[in-house]
């Protein structure tokens, strides 16, 4: 398999990172697993995992012949995304916001509005885009040949990662929430624990020669 491990292990410490930054998909699963329980919660995140795969198939077929084409693209895509993932270590520590778990009445909806809500808000989220179009592709080379085939495999881990954490958020959700509530300093330390983990993926990449094979030929 083309995929070295360090790619494996890259794309996974960033997609840890990503989903324990709370975003669009965090606040809806969170929601709806307080207001109508962690069944509701999961069947969302069913939907969100539909919209992963969407975006997963379309970068892929999309992205995969033009790093060959136009190799320069691979280049600030690298760039662009190890910047983001340096914005979002920096909104991890300044940002403050609403609390995530705080509880809210919210309308009861059914299961297949819990499911293509959970589909929308997935592919409405900018940083879902941001990791198939531009975070994802930085772990691909091109010199290894199979280059879907990578980007399969890798979207694949950063799926998986994604769904277990936030259905382990989903069915922990109301005492994550009281937790909070007694421990608020907990809050700061995941902060801060987040913008380490961003920022240090985000500095190793801009470090890394951003180059790939294709170009320097």
């Amino acid at each position: 398999m083309p995929v070295e491990s360090g790619a494996v292990l890259g794309i996974a410490l960033v997609a840890l990172a990503m989903v324990l930054t709370p975003g669009p998909n965090m606040i809806y699963l969170v929601s709806r697993s307080l207001s109508q329980g962690s069944v509701a919660g999961l069947v969302s995140l069913g939907g969100t995992a539909l919209g992963f795969v969407v975006y997963m198939t379309m970068a892929n077929l999309g992205l995969a012949a033009v790093f060959v084409v136009v190799p320069w693209l691979y280049t600030g895509l690298k760039v662009a995304g190890a910047l983001y993932l340096l914005f979002l270590a920096f909104r991890a520590v300044a940002g403050g916001g609403a609390g995530l778990f705080e509880v809210r009445d919210l309308a009861r909806d059914s299961r297949a509005r819990l499911f293509s809500m959970g589909l929308a808000t997935n592919l409405l989220n900018p940083k879902a885009a941001i990791m198939y179009v531009a975070l994802i592709p930085q772990f691909i080379v091109p010199a290894h040949g199979a280059v879907i085939a990578q980007g399969f495999l890798l979207g694949g881990v950063q799926i998986a990662v994604s769904l277990v954490v936030n259905a382990l958020l989903i069915v922990g959700a109301g005492a994550i929430a009281a937790f909070l509530r007694r421990r608020p300093a907990w809050l700061a330390w995941q902060r801060r624990a987040t913008a380490a983990l961003l920022a240090g993926v985000g500095i190793a990449l801009l470090i890394e020669a951003p180059v790939p094979a294709t170009a320097a030929r």
